[in-house]
């Protein structure tokens, strides 16, 4: 007989707390307490609730022959990149022998520049960075001597003196394509939504977007962009509304950072504009959203699996040569054009 599918239900049954609660917490939601979060998502792991199931539990890393583990901010979700890239990563890594386990790093640890107490540096023998972006703690982690591989990083790493290897995505070749289509189109008033500080990827992005703008003369009017601090644009459900609510003239095209961003403002947008006949709009990612939401957003494919077996790779060459010079490499994207952006191929 075949193993149910675990359940989100079923998570919340096995610690005593709500459905909704369990949720929350998988998702990432600011108003659940680090600790509960860090309950749910052990019992996820532990039960292998979907993008949990290949992730060991403590108690089941002495079973093989080594240890890699994943360090974040914010463990990736279903609809993120980021879940299909370790899936594909924790793959690569388990054929060679290697367990995957994973730390949450939280903000306490952050702002005192401190390890989680269940990492053990002697139990290590590789570290993956995945959506950890503080350059100071980040630079603690690459004063441990074990090989590390951030998956996109700080936007303000100098790399010569990271002292990582660093993937990402293609980032700013395909942005400028993108914003060079959407001017060729017709598109010449253009805003950026996104915090080009929040990380590399978003930097990177924003300097594609400005290229484009430069080589076809059209000014910037920072007006008509929002680039405020990244904790803000899922501060609150009417926080989208009320920054639109300050731009008192509309470009004709939003390049967003990414399709979160893009799907959130797209909601308010329609509250006064329609899609795409007054404004259009486009994102990054191409995560399952962008293919939902109505109009469906034109944006770039990121290749994810592809990017974990490559950052799995990477990691281990590191592993069996560390002497080797540190590399920054990046992925190809695809650019994916829906109805959000019409009058562009």
């Amino acid at each position: 007989m075949a193993r149910e599918k675990v359940t989100i239900q079923d998570i919340a049954d096995a610690l005593g707390i709500s459905r909704n609660t369990a949720s929350k917490a998988l998702n990432g939601a600011s108003s659940i307490p680090e600790e509960t979060r860090n309950r749910v998502i052990r019992k996820a792991i532990e039960l292998k609730y979907k993008q949990f199931a290949f992730m060991e539990t403590e108690s089941n890393l002495s079973r093989n022959t080594g240890n890699i583990a994943l360090l974040t901010e914010n463990l990736p979700n279903t609809s993120h990149f980021g879940s299909t890239l370790i899936s594909g990563l924790e793959k690569r890594i388990s054929a060679e022998g290697y367990n995957l386990s994973i730390h949450i790093i939280r903000d306490i640890e952050q702002e005192s520049l401190s390890l989680p107490k269940n990492f053990d540096v002697s139990n290590v023998d590789g570290i993956i960075c995945i959506e950890l972006f503080n350059l100071e703690y980040s630079k603690l982690i690459t004063s441990l001597g074990i090989p590390t591989i951030f998956i996109d990083c700080s936007a303000h790493a100098c790399y010569p003196d990271f002292e990582a290897d660093v993937l990402l995505m293609e980032n700013e070749h395909s942005t400028y394509q993108l914003t060079k289509k959407l001017i060729d189109g017709g598109y010449t008033s253009l805003g950026f939504i996104g915090d080009y500080n929040h990380c590399r990827s978003f930097n990177e992005r924003w300097v594609g977007f400005n290229r484009a703008l430069n080589e076809s003369g059209i000014q910037l009017d920072l007006s008509q962009c929002i680039l405020d601090d990244d904790r803000l644009f899922s501060s609150s459900p009417e926080w989208a509304d009320a920054r639109l609510s300050q731009i008192r003239e509309f470009p004709s095209a939003f390049v967003c950072a990414n399709d979160y961003i893009a799907v959130t403002f797209m909601r308010s947008i329609k509250n006064t504009l329609a899609i795409p006949n007054d404004i259009v709009i486009c994102g990054f990612d191409n995560g399952p959203e962008s293919s939902i939401v109505e109009p469906h957003l034109t944006t770039v494919h990121i290749y994810s699996n592809e990017m974990g077996v490559k950052a799995a790779e990477m990691l281990l060459s590191r592993m069996n040569d560390p002497k080797q010079p540190y590399q920054v490499s990046h992925i190809f994207t695809k650019l994916i054009i829906r109805d959000s952006t019409p009058n562009i191929s």
